[in-house]
């Protein structure tokens, strides 16, 4: 069953109708000031960090799922002035008054939404977005009278302010019910309503919300607004037709901004609704310092010009058309056109565009992950560079020097940073094992995007400690030193608190209700090791190696320092392939980790539990196994033993009961989340290995098994959005299998771009040159492929011939890279058989 539909040529998503599986949402925003939208209006806004820098407040476990957040309520409206009074009250996002509309449409744009809804002759569009370079979320409302005769309507634009620190706002109400502050700014043709809570002590920032109309009304206190027993679909003042001019003294603050219109037949009038955020320096704080009288009085003068800057339609529409160009400069330095329409818009327009949000957000904001409690992640991030780097790369860069800040001088890590501060996060901690290589996976995606070594000299902190700098390359040297030297019985790598599975937790042994898996101590025996991290030091070790080799001299190594530490890596890589074909190889897979005991998981011995996937894609990408038949086999196992119908699982059978030395992969029931779940996540890993080792067919088939695209039939099944991906869906074992869930904010996306972009499309940048190497299946004969790539568009034509070969702009060349062209050329035409 379908809710809506694609339209490609927009790049949107079309809702049509409101009552999804589940809210299907959007973000707006691609720098420092971010929205969540739903397809009813919900969602939430914050500044840079969605826990200290929360604008608006969101409920989670809310019933209805998603309601209150950024509300308009429309006003069909009988008799004049003050003795006007309501007939009818819709909302254009249906929520949250839940009048049943004529008509609904939600359109799910590339950094914008827009509602269209008919009720009873009016008809209303509102446009959301951020505008670049603004700290602001700008709401359009067009209502336009489709009656035949005048029609006077009140439009309340409202928002409800959380005050600032979300997880205080959510729980200290001793405080909070206290220090709510408002000002209200009343013009001949605006009202702008401020939210100034903490402002007069330790805080230099306030949110205003306004509309570019003069109005009949506001409230800014949410008691006042609602009345007693009413929620927001039936509020108090709504009902009576009248605002109540309400200011706010502590309890609740919200801006509610009523304007009135009159619309002859067919015209339409525009509102703009604007929800900005505003910094001052702490010495400007105030209208005027100097005077006794203005002193409590905030300084606007930000929020008019900021408020200026959209208080006109024309305004709005150029500021929207800047941000649909730049996207469409974005979205035109990869796009295929493969004669599959599913696969286009996948690569040219969704995939990419989560890549952007995930790149924005880590795991941070979601309708599932609350912003309350995780940061940026150390390996999130890093992940997550490697399918955002060719969109802004000069961001990546900054986001490297970021995450390599927090690195400890050992080479492991904070597994979290707040993006505010970007300081660790203490709550969290480290000891993560495998988030040290993830560095190295970072950089080496930069590198051989932007061929940028200036990187490898930045001088970089440890833990954000000033005058503790070192280059960049030194951060990488230590990651691989810090695999290097954490080996367990087996020389297998130490999995410390957890590897890439959190779930996995082979050290912690806690037999404590309510205890966080994460953070709870962890027992390090020096005896639980992880096959999984051995795959990705082949991997990441090899490509810190290559590093080495192409740039070491470049920072200043001599030639022979180069070559010894290569060699000595290269030496640590053998050594640790070989343990992982034997000490890591099961008979028919990999395994997946040696428990505290040095008892294996993930082996044939075990009833539950028997194989898991993350050894056997990441060993297979990293070429363990491909010269003997171990990894063909471990693929077959994957195939036969994890896959379903709708991706393949994390590991089988399930466990059914709780193990304490497993930690807390074996509490989620069976076949969900770790526990036999298809975390989608690393399914491109499979995909990615099945196409190195040239099995072609079943490398897409494991890219279009969960694929939103190929899916978008069964939304009544999958419930979460057909347009992005989510981090889970139930596994073969579960109660309903093919349910989504936590979408949006996943590994996923990064890897899939990867998986489809550089493997199945085979268009892969390399240290040395774009390499071109496609692994696609038979129905797939002719394509194009536009990359830009270090400042110069290759036109890529791939057409399926049964042999490989490569011509550079009519030059028949060896090999599967493309020679880097001499400065200066614009473009290089390359054609590529299969």
């Amino acid at each position: 069953m379908r809710y809506g539909h694609f339209d490609d040529a927009n790049r949107e998503y079309v809702i049509e109708t409101p009552a999804t599986p589940l809210p299907w949402i959007n973000y707006l925003g691609n720098e420092d000031f971010f929205s969540l939208i739903s397809n009813t209006g919900g969602g939430y806004s914050f500044y840079k960090d969605a826990k200290l820098r929360r604008i608006t407040r969101y409920r989670y476990n809310n019933v209805p799922f998603d309601n209150g957040a950024r509300n308009y309520y429309v006003s069909i409206m009988s008799g004049e002035g003050a003795d006007a009074t309501p007939v009818e009250t819709f909302s254009p996002t249906f929520l949250p008054v839940k009048t049943p509309l004529d008509s609904y449409k939600c359109r799910h744009g590339i950094g914008y939404t827009v509602f269209e809804a008919t009720k009873s002759g009016i008809r209303t569009e509102l446009t959301a977005f951020v505008p670049l370079h603004t700290a602001a979320e700008i709401n359009r409302l067009d209502i336009t009278n489709i009656n035949g005769a005048p029609k006077t309507v009140d439009v309340t634009g409202l928002v409800e302010w959380c005050l600032w620190n979300a997880v205080d706002d959510s729980s200290n109400f001793q405080r909070n019910l206290s220090t709510g502050e408002v000002e209200v700014e009343r013009r001949e043709d605006s009202t702008l309503l401020y939210h100034k809570t903490e402002f007069k002590e330790r805080r230099n920032h306030y949110a205003f919300f306004g509309v570019n109309a003069p109005v009949v009304g506001f409230d800014t206190s949410r008691d006042e607004f609602l009345g007693q027993f009413n929620g927001w679909d039936t509020p108090q003042v709504i009902a009576e037709g009248k605002a109540h001019d309400s200011v706010a003294h502590g309890w609740y603050p919200i801006a509610a901004n009523r304007v009135r219109v009159t619309i002859a037949p067919g015209e339409t009038k525009s509102l703009v609704f604007t929800l900005g955020y505003i910094e001052v320096p702490n010495d400007q704080k105030w209208e005027d310092p100097n005077d006794p009288a203005k002193v409590g009085i905030i300084n606007k003068k930000p929020a008019h010009e900021l408020f200026a800057r959209f208080d006109t339609t024309d305004k709005v529409e150029a500021a929207l058309a800047e941000l649909k160009d730049y996207w469409n400069g974005l979205l035109s330095i990869y796009s295929v056109e493969s004669g599959d329409e599913r696969l286009d818009r996948m690569v040219n327009i969704w995939h990419q565009y989560q890549c952007m949000v995930t790149f924005n957000m880590s795991r941070s904001a979601s309708y599932y992950e609350s912003g309350m409690g995780r940061g940026m992640g150390f390996r999130d991030s890093n992940q997550d560079l490697l399918g955002f780097v060719h969109l802004v790369p000069e961001r990546a860069r900054e986001r490297i020097i970021d995450i390599a800040s927090t690195q400890m001088e050992d080479g492991s890590a904070w597994h979290q940073y707040q993006p505010l501060t970007k300081k660790g996060n203490a709550d969290i901690g480290g000891g993560f094992n495998d988030d040290p290589l993830w560095l190295i996976a970072g950089v080496n995606a930069y590198l051989a995007e932007t061929g940028d070594a200036s990187i490898l000299t930045e001088p970089v902190p440890f833990n954000n400690v000033e005058g503790s700098e070192v280059p960049l390359l030194e951060h990488l040297r230590r990651s691989a030193n810090f695999t290097m030297t954490h080996l367990g019985p087996h020389k297998l790598p130490l999995i410390g608190r957890a590897d890439w599975n959190d779930c996995l937790n082979l050290n912690c042994f806690s037999a404590t209700p309510g205890e966080n898996f994460q953070t709870v101590e962890n027992n390090d025996t020096g005896v639980a090791e992880s096959v999984f991290i051995g795959g990705m030091f082949v991997l990441y070790g090899g490509q810190y190696a290559d590093i080495l080799e192409h740039y070491g001299e470049a920072t200043g190594m001599s030639a022979d320092e180069v070559a010894a530490e290569a060699a000595n890596v290269r030496t640590a890589i053998d050594d640790m392939t070989e343990a992982v074909k034997t000490a890591g190889w099961d008979g028919e897979w990999f395994v997946r980790a040696y428990d505290a005991y040095s008892r294996p998981v993930g082996s044939h011995t075990d009833t539950e539990g028997q194989i898991y996937i993350e050894p056997q894609g990441m060993c297979v990408m990293a070429g363990i196994g491909l010269d003997d038949g171990k990894a063909q086999a471990a693929l077959k196992s994957v195939r036969d033993r994890l896959t379903c119908e709708w991706g393949t699982a994390i590991l089988a059978p399930a466990y059914s009961t709780y193990r304490i030395e497993l930690g807390e992969i074996s509490t989620y029931p069976r076949g969900y989340k770790e526990n036999g779940g298809i975390f989608c996540h690393n399914n491109p890993w499979v995909s990615i290995a099945n196409a190195l080792a040239g099995n072609d067919e079943e490398a897409f088939n494991v890219y279009r098994r969960n694929c939103p695209a190929w899916l978008e039939d069964k939304s009544d099944i999958r419930k979460v959005e057909p347009y992005v991906y989510c981090q889970m869906v139930a596994g073969p074992e579960a109660a309903i299998p093919g349910e989504g869930k936590n979408s949006w904010l996943t590994g996923t996306a990064a890897w899939t771009f990867v998986d489809v972009s550089q493997y199945l499309l085979g268009i892969r940048p390399t240290l040395d040159g774009l390499a071109i190497e496609p692994h696609l299946p038979a129905e797939y004969t002719d394509l194009t492929v536009t990359r830009v790539y270090r400042g110069t568009t290759y036109h890529i034509t791939l057409k399926r011939t049964g042999q490989r070969t490569l011509t550079v702009d009519g030059q028949p060349v060896n090999g599967t890279v493309v020679p880097v062209p001499a400065a200066g050329t614009t473009t290089v035409d390359v054609s590529v058989t299969f």
